[in-house]
């Protein structure tokens, strides 16, 4: 696998949502992206205690992607060595992640992210709903920086731990304590990252009130997708829903197969069939209102018809 495109993409800041008003204890808000005071990657792997890198002696993310040949720029894996230094500090103190190790993150949460990155089109907006330890929001702004990512949690401390990695790597990644649900009522989006959540009958009931907010899920699941879907048909979750299978892969040294389900409203099935992803967004009043470039060139031309009147 390779994944290209360095280049960051200018104006992400300004995508960035404000804080709610009040900050009530039930209202959802941004934990990152608002300091000015945040510490740096170096000073929170200073006083990294060795024990939590169970790798094999002398293991390195660069000689875990080999081991799975996937390649990578040096900016991105570099990028991607520091995130995990950080998650696995974090880890200490919060439940973030059981992959503390080079060759878990690799074959799970690694390749997963870059399973996703595929299927995400160019400056698509997502959310990654119940991002836990960031994943896979976080691989996916350092892989794709062309995203406009917005991470969630509802548990506050997760949440923070969060918040204050996005900081130190320098991402431009709003982390917000929120449920993916609360965020809907208020926010819109193109996709919904969801993974290691819940069962698909309890994400239809979470989000499918919601289908004018959003225009599709795409869900990671594991081999038992299959039962978990009939589960949701049995309920009558399915009416108005359409489940495709876009992707499905087995995890690096097992037999256990993962797959992408996308799950969207039937109504939008054809648009996102016929986009090949996501739904571009609808253009402003403005741009409605104002003519192309094509088509103001074809006005010019019509009014510059020569003056067939006789002299």
């Amino acid at each position: 696998m390779t994944v290209d495109n360095e280049e960051p993409v200018a104006g992400r800041s300004d995508a960035a949502p404000s804080p709610i008003a009040g900050r009530s204890d039930t209202a959802p808000f941004p934990v990152a992206g608002c300091s000015n005071a945040a510490p740096s990657a170096e000073e929170f792997v200073r006083e990294i205690d060795p024990s939590i890198l169970e790798s094999l002696p002398g293991d390195t993310l660069e000689e875990a992607l080999k081991r799975h040949d996937i390649k990578l720029s040096k900016g991105k894996m570099s990028k991607l060595d520091t995130y995990c230094r950080l998650l696995w500090e974090k880890n200490q103190h919060f439940n973030l992640t059981r992959h503390t190790d080079y060759e878990k993150f690799v074959a799970r949460d690694l390749v997963d992210s870059l399973r996703l990155a595929g299927l995400l089109t160019q400056g698509e907006h997502l959310l990654d709903v119940g991002t836990g330890g960031g994943v896979p929001g976080i691989p996916l702004a350092i892989l794709r920086p062309d995203l406009k990512i917005e991470l969630c949690d509802s548990t506050g401390k997760k949440a923070v731990a969060v918040g204050e990695i996005v900081d130190a790597l320098g991402l431009d990644l709003p982390v917000w304590h929120a449920k993916g649900e609360d965020l809907l009522k208020i926010h819109r989006f193109q996709t919904l990252v969801i993974r290691a959540v819940a069962r698909i009958k309890k994400i239809m009931e979470l989000f499918s009130p919601y289908w004018h907010a959003f225009d599709r899920m795409l869900l990671v699941k594991g081999p038992r997708w299959v039962e978990e879907r009939g589960e949701s048909r049995h309920f009558g979750q399915m009416g108005k829903a359409a489940l495709r299978k876009l992707d499905s892969y087995t995890i690096p040294g097992t037999e256990v197969e993962s797959v992408i389900l996308q799950i969207c409203h039937k109504e939008k099935l054809e648009k996102l069939t016929e986009f090949g992803g996501a739904i571009p967004p609808a253009p402003s009043k403005e741009e409605r209102r104002r003519p192309s470039r094509a088509k103001r060139s074809h006005l010019s031309k019509k009014s510059a018809k020569p003056d067939k009147r006789k002299p």
